[in-house]
């Protein structure tokens, strides 16, 4: 059952190297936002709004929490059973669906357009992260999982390898950057977008490769593991405005929560929560509030280190 720390510091914030102590607020806590979620996943932050939106996958819906109110509200539903969000660089809600087995955007009118829903003339897989870089074009991973029951999507045979995408936002064009992740899943750029990120959920142990990308910013050179997982498994992933990887992580007794790395990969901090965290955003007005999408529940914690700005 979850409870508020009685005092600060909060000790499920844990400081495994120095590094990570100056990120810390010593009179802030983790918070639980909402709860009542079947599989929460793929928190996006509006800030003209004071909201974040995130995926309830398998209730097929997506929620809003306003920041003013605190009030907790369905935004759509049925979602295609949607699982990662982002906003493009004008603001637009950017989802990958399961249940589509596509990739939409969600216009200022509510109207939402398909952005990718094959390659080569076959149907995607499930789509399941997504980041907008800053020349506008969006990469997506297209692991099997929500394909695999009829639980977060449709049970259904897979048409294609599980790739990493990139769609170019202008001409539309949809290319593969990279077929040798087995199941990619989470992923971010670096702050500088000299650096992309990619978790293999289908290595074991799963782990987090690191690519540099290639000039022109349209693919990514060969890759080396950037983290070994050791006990439990990573999926979403963030980079803040230092080039710290917050990762979130659980499926192992004792590692549920977030994990912190500096960018030459070593472990500096841990966020423990009583759920396993999919995934995770940084937003509020000066974008240090992290938002934690862990199982049933929503958390946040005020940080001393911000996220990109990525509109």
């Amino acid at each position: 059952m979850w409870q508020i720390s009685q005092s600060y510091p909060d000790p499920a914030i844990e400081i495994l190297d120095e590094r990570f102590r100056r990120y810390v607020l010593g009179n802030a806590a983790v918070e639980r936002l909402a709860t009542g979620m079947r599989w929460a996943e793929g928190p996006v932050w509006f800030g003209d709004s004071r909201q974040l939106i995130w995926s309830d996958i398998p209730n097929n819906r997506l929620m809003k929490w306003d920041e003013e109110t605190g009030s907790v509200s369905v935004f759509r539903q049925p979602s295609l059973f949607a699982n990662g969000n982002t906003r493009d660089r004008v603001g637009r809600l950017v989802t990958c669906e399961h249940g589509g087995r596509r990739v939409t955007r969600t216009e200022y009118d509510g109207r939402v357009i398909v952005l990718a829903d094959r390659y080569d003339g076959k149907r995607l897989n499930s789509p399941n992260d997504v980041v907008v870089k800053s020349d506008g074009s969006i990469w997506f991973t297209d692991p099997p999982f929500g394909i695999l029951s009829h639980y977060e999507g449709g049970k259904a045979a897979a048409e294609l390898p599980t790739n990493l995408y990139r769609l170019d936002s202008e001409s539309g064009e949809l290319m593969v950057v990279s077929d040798a992740i087995v199941r990619p899943n989470g992923l971010c750029f670096s702050p500088d977008e000299s650096r992309f990120y990619v978790v293999e959920s289908g290595s074991s142990p799963e782990r987090i490769l690191m690519f540099d990308v290639t000039a022109g910013g349209r693919g990514i050179a060969a890759g080396t593991v950037f983290a070994g997982t050791g006990a439990g498994n990573p999926d979403g992933i963030r980079c803040d405005v230092e080039g710290n990887l917050w990762a979130g992580w659980g499926g192992v007794e004792g590692t549920n929560g977030v994990l912190v790395f500096s960018d030459d990969g070593t472990p500096i901090g841990r966020i423990v929560l009583p759920e396993r965290c999919a995934n995770l955003c940084f937003g509020g007005v000066a974008r240090n509030r992290l938002f934690m999408a862990a199982s049933q529940s929503i958390y946040s914690l005020y940080v001393n280190i911000e996220g990109p700005v990525l509109v």
